[in-house]
């Protein structure tokens, strides 16, 4: 074993993949010295974490520069799924631990504590998510419907799915909740002739927004506030709702009433589209073998995932009829892969614009942090660990026969062929 061949190795240490390679605290070297991913341990303590699977904890290491890790990042990741000591889906699900859970996110929600970690997250820098990001900064699941498609053109495809599954059409009140950098927004309005309105608590991208409807000269439909869902007025009600990337910050404890206030948003008869991120186990709130603390500490904190089938409960708590489900987990691993890359060739840039607002030392552990978060999420959505729906919903108009098809009681025409025929978008 290790311990025979190495001085004051600890006993037990991991068995090694073939392409991982070792330097621990004392300089000694383990594995192949051609190994495409190398590890230099500092204290003895670490091994101890690798032994043990807490790849969260070794990764928070790496951010504080306890650990130095060499290697492309997909190599890295091809690494991690062989140290792991099991299906990180499985957690702990007594009784004792959804009453804290639920406890923990009655308390995390608050509307002062979700602005302030939104802000955590996508006030990082704009110019840094600019480096990685398309040129619209669409930060969320891409469609790639074509295969030989470019990070760009499937976010663009991605915006075109969401308006043509919400059926919009000139003129309709369209609310976006939690719009990022306007992508979907702005394309609606551009391709589909709505009244458009986003609402985001971060600063950074309020202004990013503001700035965009300016210079389109869209300013006469099209807004963007800097607002809690919470505190959305319900005197008008919209005719299409979208909710991308936005419920995984919500919380568990607040989902029912989340898709209460979009019912009450909703027009009779209108369709939201609920796109995010959900478990890949029916009870586990996030990753195992620490990788859901590590998200939660550098870069989601208050974020709560949650299967397909229990968001799908929320929203049927709150009234909606879901009225089509897709999967499009494989389309975000490619998306995190495509952003990953993209990072990883711009290491310097990315180092020169975070110390700009920030100083050198924070600038290298946030780079760190987010080139483990989008290497380890691609990884995550390969090995179904995680994935990614988009859940379309109708409130019922209560009227059986105000529609195309009789009982139908929405605009939804309970076919699938609108999605996909080609259409000419109402380009404005």
């Amino acid at each position: 074993m290790i311990r025979h061949l190495v001085p004051d190795v600890p006993p037990q240490m991991p068995r090694l993949p073939a392409d991982i390679a070792l330097q621990l605290p004392q300089g000694q070297r383990l594995g192949s010295a051609n190994a495409p991913v190398k590890l230099a341990f500092s204290h003895w303590s670490s091994i101890a974490r690798l032994k043990a699977g807490q790849i969260g904890a070794l990764a928070e290491e790496y951010v504080e520069g306890k650990l130095q890790l060499e290697g492309a990042m997909r190599d890295v990741m091809r690494a991690v799924t062989k140290l792991l000591p099991g299906n990180p889906v499985h957690s702990d699900t007594s009784w004792w631990s959804a009453l804290l859970h639920r406890a923990k996110s009655m308390a995390a929600h608050t509307h002062a504590r979700d602005a302030a970690q939104i802000q955590f997250h996508y006030d990082v820098s704009d110019a840094f998510y600019a480096l990685w990001l398309d040129p619209r900064r669409v930060y969320s699941c891409a469609y790639y419907k074509d295969a030989a498609m470019t990070l760009a053109q499937a976010q663009e495809a991605k915006l075109d799915h969401i308006c043509r599954k919400l059926m919009l059409k000139p003129g309709e009140r369209f609310l976006d909740i939690g719009a990022g950098w306007g992508g979907l927004l702005l394309w609606a309005a551009e391709h589909y002739g709505v009244d458009a309105t986003g609402i985001t608590l971060s600063k950074n991208q309020h202004a990013h927004v503001q700035r965009l409807i300016e210079e389109k000269g869209l300013g006469g439909r099209v807004r963007m506030e800097l607002r809690d869902y919470r505190d959305m007025p319900e005197d008008r009600p919209f005719d299409k709702v979208s909710s991308v990337g936005m419920f995984e910050h919500v919380g568990h404890a607040n989902m029912t009433a989340y898709f209460k206030k979009i019912m009450r948003l909703l027009a009779p008869g209108g369709l939201v589209m609920n796109h995010g991120i959900t478990a890949g186990g029916l009870e586990n709130r996030q990753l195992g073998a620490g990788m859901g603390e590590f998200i939660e500490k550098y870069i989601f904190p208050g974020g709560e995932l949650m299967h397909v089938s229990a968001v799908l409960e929320h929203m049927s708590r709150a009234g909606l009829e879901m009225v089509d489900t897709e999967n499009l987990r494989p389309h975000y691993a490619r998306t995190l892969w495509n952003w990953s890359d993209a990072l990883e060739a711009k290491l310097d840039d990315a180092r020169r614009v975070l110390a700009t607002d920030g100083g050198a030392e924070r600038a290298e552990k946030t780079l760190r942090a987010y080139r483990l978060y989008l290497a380890g999420s691609a990884m995550s959505f390969e090995q179904g660990w995680i994935s990614l729906h988009q859940m379309l919903a109708a409130k019922p108009s209560g009227d059986v026969h105000d529609t195309a098809m009789a009982g139908a009681q929405s605009s939804y025409p309970f076919n699938r062929n609108y999605m996909y025929t080609p259409v000419q978008a109402h380009s404005v």
